[in-house]
This record gives structure tokens, sequence and C-alpha cells, in this order.
């Protein structure tokens, strides 16, 4: 009713099936008594050769060119039955110069157009000289088609046949008596002056009969035949033929799950469980595309270890364990820990190794570094914590770069930047992300595996804050985990922690 309604449509297909009889009642008679078409409902649809088509009729791109539906030609069709409607397409084809436009009106007992609506309608079109007409076993809409013929209503020729075939699926092919069946039907048609076979297997023959008797009295000249268009090729066969190159969407250099076993970095799955790689080792192929020497691998293990978690005070935790509490699921309650990894929390790493990378390699002392970030009015990051005044996992990774790496001057840079902050305050202690971030740079320089270009875009594309990312998540899980086992209520901050204030 919405599509009726607008002044710039005249014509509506119904697609649907199971459309209430009131409602398609409704429907003919706004759409008679304001000029407009309904087709169906239940319809495949409709098609003007060569223009438009709606719905699901004329099917693939290769029957409407066997069909012959890429032009206009002389003949107009119309049928209560969709399933045969590409039938007959290609049957007026091979007949004749094809059809110029083809309707099926749907198999509802409540069409929103008949058979004898779009006769009449082809009987005031120019371009159409004949009309095929396939009629149903069922109803009397036919009826209304042969009255229009006695009335002198239409003045091309009808060839038109009723199918026997009964559609369960048609509530208009229901049989109500014997005016309804197929003999009869097709009687009157013949008497009205139809065109009708003595059979569906001459249908063929009487159309094309039809047509050439017209061509010979000259009231049809044929349409000349033109080139179709020129269809392309289905993709994946081109692809086959080595006809097209097609352009990728996404690249990846890191992982290949196409054959028999998975890849990471062109590294099988099988060598590294059967060889003893790590966790470590999974991380380096997957983030740095080779395999690190295993000291390296082993520090990046030690870093996962460290900062899975730090307590449910943490801002991540906190969040976490309150979105697992409200009954959120595990991803929820995981994500909301991970969005509060910024620079404040955890996600300073990058930020460190940028800062105390710049200041070594322009070979700034401390406090000239220090001087240079207070002038900036840049917080240090990597240096400083809240409540510690020091920090064991920065001694124990401190601990194992200098026993296993061949260099460690970045982090040997950082600790002499801390002596210069303690001197102004006892919680300026080189941080967790601030020990992580130096010696990461030393573990990218000291293995000659990494050019500095690469190293430069490691730090920049943040990388580092990656591996908080990946340790973190451990503890997220852990303490949403807890939660649910605990059954814990909903959690409501205490009034009293709250200052209320205007």
């Amino acid at each position: 009713m919405s599509a009726l309604k607008q002044p710039t449509i005249r014509v509506v297909a119904i697609i649907a099936e199971g459309v209430p009889e009131s409602d398609t009642k409704q429907m003919i008679a706004y759409a008679k008594s304001n000029n407009k078409v309904v087709i169906g409902p239940a319809t495949v649809g409709g098609i003007q050769a060569g223009a438009f088509k709606i719905g699901d009729t004329a099917g693939t791109i290769d029957n409407i060119i066997q069909c012959k539906l890429y032009r206009p030609g002389s003949v107009g069709f119309v049928t209560k039955s969709g399933g045969m409607s590409n039938e007959l397409h290609n049957t007026i084809a091979c007949a004749t110069d094809g059809i110029y436009e083809g309707i099926a009106i749907g198999g509802d007992v409540f069409p929103g157009s008949t058979l004898s609506d779009h006769v009449l309608r082809f009987n005031n079109i120019p371009q159409v000289k004949m009309i095929v007409v396939l009629g149903e076993h069922g109803g009397r809409d036919e009826y209304s088609l042969v009255e229009a013929l006695k009335q002198g209503k239409i003045n091309k020729p009808v060839v038109a046949w009723v199918k026997s075939q009964v559609q369960l699926g048609h509530a208009g092919a229901m049989n109500g008596g014997e005016m309804e069946s197929v003999q009869a039907k097709n009687q009157a048609l013949k008497d009205a002056g139809v065109v009708v076979p003595t059979s569906y297997e001459a249908l063929e023959g009487a159309i094309k009969e039809t047509f050439q008797k017209l061509v010979e009295e000259g009231k049809i000249t044929p349409v000349k035949e033109v080139p179709p268009p020129q269809l392309p090729e289905d993709l994946s066969t081109a692809i086959k033929k080595g006809k097209v190159r097609v352009p990728t969407h996404i690249i990846s250099t890191i992982s290949d799950e196409r054959g028999v076993e998975q890849r990471y970095a062109g590294v099988l799955m099988s060598t590294l469980v059967e060889e003893g790689y790590g966790v470590g080792d999974v991380v380096s192929l997957l983030w740095f595309k080779r395999i690190l020497p295993r000291y390296c691998s082993r520090f990046i293990h030690i870093c996962i270890m460290m900062c899975a978690d730090h307590g449910p005070c943490a801002s991540g935790a906190h969040n976490s364990i309150v979105a697992a509490s409200a009954g959120k699921d595990l991803i929820s309650s995981l994500v909301s820990g991970l969005l509060t990894i910024g620079p404040r929390f955890g996600g300073a790493i990058d930020d460190a190794a940028r800062y105390f990378k710049d200041a070594y390699d322009r070979g700034l002392a401390p406090s000239e570094f220090m001087e240079d970030m207070k002038k900036k009015g840049i917080r240090v990051p990597g240096i400083g914590h809240r409540v510690k005044r020091g920090d064991k996992r920065v001694e124990l990774l401190q601990r194992y770069a200098r026993e296993n790496f061949p260099s460690v001057e970045y982090v040997e840079y950082a600790v002499q930047v801390e002596t210069y902050t303690l001197s102004k305050a006892n919680n300026l202690i080189l941080n967790i992300d601030g020990v992580i971030a130096s010696l990461f740079l030393d573990l990218l320089n000291g293995t000659g595996m990494f050019t500095k270009q690469e190293i430069d875009d490691i730090v920049e594309i943040g990388y580092l804050n990656g591996l908080f990312v990946l340790a973190r998540s451990t503890g997220l899980i852990g303490h949403t985990s807890d939660q649910k086992r605990l059954k814990q209520p909903l959690y409501c901050h205490p009034w009293e922690d709250v200052l209320y204030t205007k």
C-alpha cells in the first residue's frame, strides 16, 4: 500500500506468498480506483524484454540470452503459472521473434491483476502484435478473457492453452466445478476465437503458425536479430583459465592455513610442537616474522608471566570484575578491562621505548633528557609508580638481560635516568613499562636480526604495547572467571567512598 500510494509508482509486483485475501482485496480496490496495477501476490515477477525485470522471472543471464530477452520482440505473454513462465519464454523465442513483455500474475485466488487485465493492456501496446496466454486448472479468470473477446475488446491474435497439472501451492488452482475444468476453459477460449492447440505439446506449433501468418500478412515485421550483449565470463572460470588476475583485498605475511598444516611465518605448527618451542617463539613468528634466539623468546615469555596480573585493584582488573559481577559474558568482561589500557595503565611501553631511544641515540645526558621532557610538559613514560618504591619484576628482568643479552646499553641508560629521577622523588622508579621498553630495544638491537628501520617501525607501530595487552588478557580472564565461580553479586561502589559536592 505504501508503494501504491507513491505518485511516481504505477505498477507494484508482490512476490510474497500467503498474503491475506482481505489485504489483497484492499490493494486491488485501491489500485483500480487510482489507475494502478498490482502483479501478484505469489508472482515470480515480470519482464519487459531488453528493459526491465522484477522478481525471479527469466532466470539466469544465460537463460535471458537463450530466450532473446535482451531485446523486445512482438509477443505479449501472460500466465498464471510462474513455474512455467521460463519454459514459455523459451518456447516463444523458438517460434517467434520473442516476447515484448511477459507477466506471471501469481497463483492466489484473488490476483491483483488478471489474465484479461494484461491481455487488454497488451492489446493497447503497439509493439505487441500477438498475445500468448497460459491458463491453469481451477478458477474462472479465463472466462473474463472469453467475455472480452466476445465483446470485441481484443483485436489482436491470441494463442492460449489451459494446462491441467494441479499446482498444490496455488490456491487459485482449486477446482470449483465443471466450468473450471481444463476442457471447459480451452473449449470456451476456442469458441471465442482464440487459437487453442490440441495439447500442450502442440502449443509451440500453434504459436509459430500464428506468427508466420501475421508475417505473411505484413502485420509483423520480425525484429531484426542483434548480437546479444557480451556476457562477462564467470570469475572463477576465468581465473582457472588464467585469463584474469584478481586483486587481493587482504595481504597476510605472517600465517598461512591453506595447506594440510598451519604455518606461522613459514614454520609448520608441528615443528613448533615437536622441537619444544614456546609462547615466546609464537609471538616472535607472528609479530616479528622470524624465530628469535632462545634467550629472546624466553625474555618474551618472562614478560608475559610478569605482566599477566597486578591484582584486583588495577583499573583493567577492576573493570573486568565489575562487568563479570554484572552478568556480562567472558568476552565483554575481558574487553571492558582491555579498554582501560593506555598511557596511564600498561600502555606506556611504546612511548617509553620511543623517548628512551631518541634520547640515547641523540647522546643526551639523563639530566638533559629530563629537562627537555620537562620543558615540553611531558611526563616520562616508564618512570614512576603510584605505590611502589621498588619492583621485584624490574630487578628480575634486568638480571636476566645482563646474564643473557649481548648488550644492555638502552636499559643502562634507563637506569641512569632512574638515578636522576630518584634524586627528585623516591617513587620515580624505573617501572615495569620502562624496563620492558628499554630491554626490548636492547633485544632488537643486540640480535643483529633487525635493521634500524625495522626497529623504528616496531616501536612506531605499537608492537610493545601489544606485549602488555597479550599478558594482561590472561589475568583479566582469570578475574572474570573468578567472579563467575564465586557467583558474586552486582558490584555497587560504597557511598562513603564518594565525595558528593556541588
